[in-house]
């Protein structure tokens, strides 16, 4: 065994220890629904902060995102990140915090679906929201395991993928059902913490590299890189600005209809702890998100202008190796940063499949059964459902499926198409109907499913997949303005219900 792999097992082994206590801890405190759902909504500014960038952030944009955009557009990369930071985390924590805080505490709202009936007043809505949690969240948490297991495949070349897949699944199952969402806030703000400390050690290491030299050094090294060096130069991505301004909308304001991003908001206790949390997720994501692309654009010098054998999922993974390979203190620092892509996948993991588990168990299983479930029934049913989408995940990254790997391309898209109309539209204005919030939800789908439909036909599935995120974008567009729309076209037949609803933002 290397001394790389010894640190790297120590490192994990402290790490899973620490998570595991923290879901015992939490147990306690999440034996009721709202508790283990949404944290009794009492979570502070810190760690509601820290879920939020964690959440956000996971291997795959390190290891996906970081070192493909990083080794094929260069510099201008990094507008990703600023993007991320300023539209998907500062804007959003402005416009949505609050409001969405006091309106599903007036609703006693606990998921995106449970909203949605009760703003809208529409059972129909809240099978259909359930379910489009399901069919695409579920796939998408299986691209965070194959993010994670190529990484640590590179450090342990000698053991199979589907073994570190298997115990970064064990790992979250056990703090994710033992403490809900009490447990994933906890873990997140370590996790948030071990993040900053990992990128900037990172960083500060491939700056440092022979092949870089320093911010400067990077700019001067990639200029002169033979046909590329203009382009990986261009402060605004040169020829890749269209699909740069493509990826920075797609994954900004992606998450301001994104399920488990939202989610963090109804748990926050109160509007002091907003006012913090805004600033904190802030610096975080920039930190988080800069850092990552800055990295991936020194790939290219680092690895001497030759793309790995595993292509742009590997860059990232022989960046680290290349920089951090030899001697103690690279060594060290390499578990850290192995720890900090183990920390950032494992809090997405988590907010992914508590938010696919309660939206069956408590939005579409009592709604299809039309009977009222006990709330003791609906929690552990959601602990159970929990640990079974941790295991389906698992299977699904371990089996290479092809349908599966198309849908998590598809995932951001649809599920943020789809709800960001309905769900920022009701929130600030009474005048949206149910109609209307139907069309937002249609629309989505509809903009997305034609498309795929019409490019397959024409130019195959996999050209739909590499148009996904154009497609994510359009659905976004004509969501948000087919609401609104549709709205103005019908009536509300419950205006006094709606004044009501609309008074919590005059409460505390």
């Amino acid at each position: 065994m290397t001394k790389a792999q010894l640190f790297t097992i120590v490192a994990l082994s402290i790490y899973g220890i620490a998570m595991a206590l923290i879901g015992c801890f939490s147990y306690g405190k999440s034996k009721s629904l709202d508790g283990f759902i949404i944290g009794g909504r009492n979570i502070g500014a810190w760690a509601t902060a820290f879920a939020y960038g964690t959440t956000y952030f996971s291997a795959v944009v390190f290891v996906g995102y970081a070192g493909k955009h990083g080794w094929n557009i260069g510099i201008g990369s990094i507008w990703i990140g600023i993007g991320n930071a300023v539209l998907g985390c500062l804007l959003s924590w402005i416009l949505f915090a609050n409001k969405t805080r006091k309106m599903t505490k007036k609703l006693n709202a606990r998921t995106m679906p449970d909203y949605f009936e009760k703003r809208y007043a529409s059972k129909g809505m809240k099978i259909l929201a359930a379910a489009i949690i399901f069919i695409f969240l579920v796939p998408y948490s299986a691209a965070v395991y194959k993010g994670l297991g190529s990484l640590f495949s590179a450090v342990f070349p000698g053991v199979e993928t589907w073994v570190w897949m298997l115990i970064i699944a064990c790992l979250t199952a056990v703090y994710l059902v033992a403490g809900g969402y009490i447990a994933t806030a906890y873990t997140d703000l370590i996790q948030g913490v071990i993040m900053i400390a990992g990128v900037v050690c990172l960083i500060v290491a491939v700056l440092g590299h022979d092949t870089v030299g320093g911010i400067s050094g990077l700019i001067e090294n990639l200029r002169a890189i033979p046909q590329d060096g203009k382009q990986l130069t261009s402060i605004f991505g040169g020829s890749s600005f269209k699909f740069l301004c493509v990826n920075i909308m797609l994954t900004s304001f992606g998450t301001w209809g994104l399920p488990q991003m939202i989610g963090k908001f109804y748990a926050i206790k109160d509007t002091a702890a907003i006012k913090r949390g805004t600033v904190i997720s802030t610096i975080f994501c920039i930190v988080i998100g800069c850092g990552a692309y800055l990295v991936g654009s020194t790939s290219r010098l680092i690895l001497d202008g030759n793309l790995p054998s595993g292509g742009v999922d590997s860059v990232i993974p022989t960046v680290l190796m290349e920089v951090l390979g030899g001697g103690t203190l690279g060594i060290i620092l390499l578990a850290v940063i192995m720890v900090l892509l183990l920390s950032a996948s494992m809090s997405t993991l988590g907010a992914v499949v508590l938010t696919s588990a309660s939206a069956v168990a408590v939005d579409l299983i009592p709604a299809v059964r039309k009977k009222e479930t006990k709330s003791k029934t609906q929690m552990v049913l959601t602990r159970v459902l929990c640990l079974a989408f941790v295991a389906c995940s698992f299977i699904f990254a371990t089996q290479n499926i092809p349908i599966i790997v198309s849908l998590m391309s598809f995932s951001w898209g649809i599920v943020s198409g789809c709800f960001i109309g309905p769900y920022i539209w009701g929130l600030f204005s009474k005048k949206i109907t149910k109609i209307g919030a139907y069309s937002g939800v249609i629309s989505g789908l509809l903009v997305v499913g034609i498309s795929t439909l019409v490019i397959s036909l024409n130019s195959g599935f996999g050209a739909a997949a590499e148009k996904s995120p154009e497609m994510g974008v359009c659905a976004m567009a004509v969501s948000f303005v087919a609401v609104p729309l549709i709205s103005a076209l019908t009536k509300n037949k419950d205006a006094e219900r709606i004044d009501e609803i609309f008074e919590c933002y005059n409460e505390d």
